[in-house]
């Protein structure tokens, strides 16, 4: 017996990257959502901060879907978990359609469209090129006939006359519609920063951005052919029934003292800390935990949590607010001297040190780790990693190798080895040195590399038992 999904969805393909996915994405979402559709975005790729914006436009939380670091029946699983209940899923791509690790394309978004059958809206960046586009489309047509090219997106159009010229080359000459024709203006860019975009919950007056983006993606988007062109693949079938997601009930701080039973985990969840992914957090509470949102900013004190996890984010740009909080900061170094299970990613590995510099300025952190960071204009790590992990290394079993990712602009200094261990060895990355990535101290492992849960299925099983045993 098969079990079968009807769900009308595309991807958002370009031929390289910064030919306007992303503001064709959160254009087109917020078009729909605008219309009345549900729509459930997704991200090709390791990423937090284009999720950030295409959560907050489409009021649905973005998925990962990483072909390099996910099994394939494991994004599927996923996607069809996420998508079932929508009206419309929108996978946004990253870098070109066909670009991978590896000249099999591996990793690449064109295998996701193919994963999940999923059509192309081919986003093409049209500055000065006309009949050219022609050749362009067909190329990606015709280049794996397994990736299916729906539709096209002409953008950064210069005025009527090369609008003409564009779609005539497109009409004459190629098998796909013209499904929108978006006008040269940075109005409809979305603003950025050293590791990308700006992450969408820092500043809500970014927001205006993406409504002009919406009211432009109306206009001159086919909305109507986008959809119908959406739904016209074949439903996807399954051998076992693919239940719903779990659903997160964050606990009220005031709520903890009575939950006995369950292990509490606490997520520093603010506008210094904010990459998360999703399935992190549904891991742990799948595996047994409660969670409850903490603010390393406004809040003067832990609550009385079993375990700590910091995700990523931008520290350095909130430091001052961060060091002006004296009373948390020394709650946590207490709470880590007396064996808190601390989880920190890249940005929570920054905060746990003695202080971040940058710009000139240095910042006093939570000082639990004998560590400095420095903020460089240059990327220190960038991509994927594998780490094998060392000996006494807690969240993972000695030996394994662990699939992630890194991306940060920070390198430690004057780190001092006593009292303190690297988690893993660096097979493929960069880390903390070229050599080593995450620092152990008692309960506390502190890294630059992210995981995803989808991947790393024991993570939260780890993490779960070291919040029991410290309740215990």
């Amino acid at each position: 017996m098969s079990y079968t999904y009807k769900i009308p969805r595309l991807l958002v393909g370009a031929p390289q990257g910064r030919s306007g996915k992303t503001t064709i994405t959160v254009g087109l979402i917020a078009a729909l959502t605008a219309r009345g559709l549900k729509v459930q975005p997704f991200k090709k790729g390791p990423d937090f901060i284009d999720p950030s914006w295409l959560t907050k436009v489409a009021g649905s939380t973005c998925r990962n879907l990483d072909s390099y670091l996910m099994e394939r029946n494991a994004i599927r699983k996923n996607f069809i978990r996420h998508a079932q209940g929508a009206d419309i899923s929108i996978i946004e791509g990253a870098m070109g359609l066909f670009d991978g690790v590896d000249l099999e394309g591996s990793g690449s978004a064109a295998e996701i469209a193919k994963i999940v059958q999923a059509p192309v809206l081919l986003v093409i960046n049209c500055t000065r090129m006309t009949r050219s586009v022609a050749a362009m489309v067909n190329g990606f047509v015709n280049f794996d006939p397994a990736v299916k090219i729906g539709g096209v997106v002409l953008n950064q159009v210069a005025r009527s006359r090369h609008e003409k010229m564009l779609r005539s080359a497109v009409e004459k000459y190629c098998s796909v519609p013209v499904l929108g024709v978006m006008p040269k203006g940075t109005q409809f860019s979305i603003p950025d920063r050293h590791l990308g975009l700006i992450p969408a919950g820092e500043n809500d007056a970014l927001m205006e951005a993406v409504q002009k983006i919406g009211i432009a993606a109306s206009q001159y988007l086919d909305i109507d052919g986008i959809i119908n062109m959406a739904k016209e693949w074949p439903e996807l079938e399954e051998e076992q029934p693919i239940g719903k997601p779990i659903q997160i009930k964050w606990l009220k701080q005031e709520e903890i003292l009575n939950k006995v039973d369950r292990p509490v985990i606490g997520v520093i969840r603010d506008r210094s800390f904010s990459f998360y992914y999703p399935e992190n957090l549904e891991a742990l509470v799948e595996a047994g935990a409660e969670l409850v949102e903490i603010s390393a900013i406004s809040q003067q004190k832990l609550p009385p949590i079993d375990g700590l996890y910091i995700g990523g984010g931008f520290p350095e740009v909130l430091a001052r607010e961060l060091e002006a909080n004296e009373s948390f900061r020394g709650h946590l170094k207490h709470l880590i001297e007396q064996g808190l299970p601390v989880y920190a990613e890249c940005g929570g590995l920054m905060y746990l040190g003695r202080r971040i510099h940058w710009e000139g300025k240095s910042f006093e952190m939570v000082g639990a780790l004998p560590l400095e960071v420095e903020m460089i204009k240059k990327p220190q790590g960038h991509g994927y990693m594998h780490l094998e992990v060392l000996p006494g290394t807690p969240y993972y079993t000695t030996g394994k190798v662990v699939k992630g990712h890194e991306f940060h602009n920070s390198k430690v200094i004057d780190l001092e080895t006593t009292g303190c261990d690297f988690a893993f060895k660096v097979l493929r990355g960069h880390g903390i040195n070229g050599q080593y990535d995450g620092v152990r101290y008692k309960n506390v492992l502190a890294l630059y590399n992210h995981i995803h849960a989808v991947a790393e299925t024991d993570w939260a099983h780890y993490f779960v038992k070291l919040a029991k045993g410290w309740r215990g």
